[in-house]
């Protein structure tokens, strides 16, 4: 058998196609992984530094800014790409016009947040935040010059100018505790995060010595790239309101401290997410390949995706939800003991987070993205749904199981209640049995 496995491991590595994107996975890796020491190492000790009413404030602040952040986008990331890489010779055409409508889409949500955010219970000094972290957002229009690198399979520019953003980012906080400046200072470094990262992205394509962009501005083409992304545009919205509603909500119902309370849990129990969504990245073309081969050997091949994931999400879970409150006492202090609970729980919503993964890469291979869109839609209902009938009841831990429930809901039992992708909830509920791992294909 380890014979065979070295053959394998032998084909693979010398394949052209893994030559070619293995260094843009390899940093796309490094990059991932530095994120997560940074988030871990600075972000919790900012939190411990902030202490949970203030750090619950900072992670408002973010939520409310992220549920519009997508409008800004406009859906275009997959949209340039494709056209870019069919069309390179139009590519300043399709940057430029891109640039200029994700500069208008910025400009028009900031005004939308500070109309939203006069809606709330806020004060003064919290809807300032808002609008200083809002104001990154037009920052992101240069993020045109990632769909280049995309389109050229260059993703490694990109990764070094989000890591040179890290380190800066990560530098000015470490200074920022040591010299114990107030919230005011960490919300403005968030601001400045996203120039830095513009710049960096800026130089980048200046050094590729292929000319500017900027000037460029095609209506047809404009009407054309939002004609295919405004489907996408909802879908990002969905995704934040499903992702990042409970905080607001939290805020709005319990208070700020409770916020940082729930936060605190949350990053520890999200930081891994990226684990599958790149282990899945890496194998889901040999899945697709093997369809072409046998029909069977495709269906092993995902069930076998399927219950390794999952399976890699409970072994995260168990001892975590066992050590949670001494997880979150030995990383944030004594103070955020609140968030231990909190943590046994929503720490399973990995499980469904992993199904979701797997199961939308198959639907889009499958030519069935809609499906995609109901199921975060549902998702999100279910949240919102919960979130108002548990946190008053349970508090904090309302707002877990609402996120365990839901994304149960949407990775899961969804996938039942349609004739098309009930091959997926039958694999999805083998996985959880640990059915599918076996030598053999």
């Amino acid at each position: 058998m380890l014979n065979k496995l070295r053959s394998w491991l032998l084909k693979i590595s010398m394949h052209s196609g893994v030559r070619r994107y293995a260094p843009n996975a390899s940093w796309m890796l490094g990059e991932q992984l530095l994120r997560m020491l940074a988030g871990v190492l600075v972000g919790i000790w900012v939190a411990r530094y902030l202490g949970p009413e203030q750090f619950g404030i900072f992670s408002y602040v973010f939520a409310f800014v992220a549920l519009f952040s997508s409008v800004a986008k406009l859906g275009l990331d997959s949209i340039v790409v494709r056209d870019l890489v069919g069309n390179p010779e139009g590519r300043n055409v399709y940057l430029g016009t891109a640039f200029w409508l994700k500069f208008l889409g910025a400009v028009f949500t900031l005004f939308f947040v500070c109309i939203a955010s006069a809606f709330t219970t806020n004060n003064f000094t919290t809807n300032l935040y808002i609008f200083i972290v809002a104001s990154g957002i037009i920052f992101q229009s240069f993020e045109v010059i990632d769909f280049y690198f995309q389109s050229k399979i260059l993703v490694k520019f990109v990764s070094i100018c989000r890591i040179i953003q890290l380190l800066f980012s990560s530098l000015v906080r470490i200074y920022l505790v040591l010299s114990g400046q107030d919230l005011f200072w960490f919300v403005v470094v968030t601001l400045i995060d996203q120039v830095v990262l513009a710049l960096s992205l800026y130089l980048a394509y200046r050094l590729q010595k292929i000319g500017s962009f900027y000037h460029y501005f095609n209506l047809a083409i404009a009407k054309k790239m939002l004609s295919d992304s405004w489907p996408l545009i909802f879908s990002g919205l969905i995704v934040m309101l499903y992702m990042r509603i409970d905080q607001i909500m939290i805020k709005e119902m319990l208070g700020e401290k409770e916020v940082g309370f729930y936060s605190a849990a949350v990053r520890l129990s999200e930081v891994w997410y990226f684990i599958p969504m790149l282990i899945t990245q890496s194998v889901f073309p040999a899945i697709v390949s093997a369809k072409r081969i046998n029909e069977d050997l495709y269906i092993v091949r995902l069930q076998r995706l399927y219950t390794f994931l999952v399976w890699v999400a409970i072994l995260v879970a168990l001892p975590m939800t066992f050590l949670s409150n001494a997880i979150v006492v030995f990383l944030y202090g004594a103070a955020y003991q609140n968030a231990g609970s909190v943590l046994a729980i929503h720490i399973w919503a990995g499980v469904f987070v992993s199904l979701g993964v797997v199961s939308s890469s198959w639907l889009i291979n499958e030519n069935m993205q809609r499906v995609t869109l109901y199921r975060t839609l549902s998702g999100a209902i279910v949240n919102v749904v919960l979130n108002l009938v548990l946190i008053p009841i349970y508090g904090l831990l309302g707002a877990a199981i609402a996120t365990v429930i839901s994304y149960t809901i949407a990775g899961l039992l969804f996938d039942l209640f349609n004739k098309k992708t009930r091959i997926m909830f039958r694999m999805k509920v083998n996985a959880i049995l640990f059915k599918g791992i076996r030598i053999g294909y």
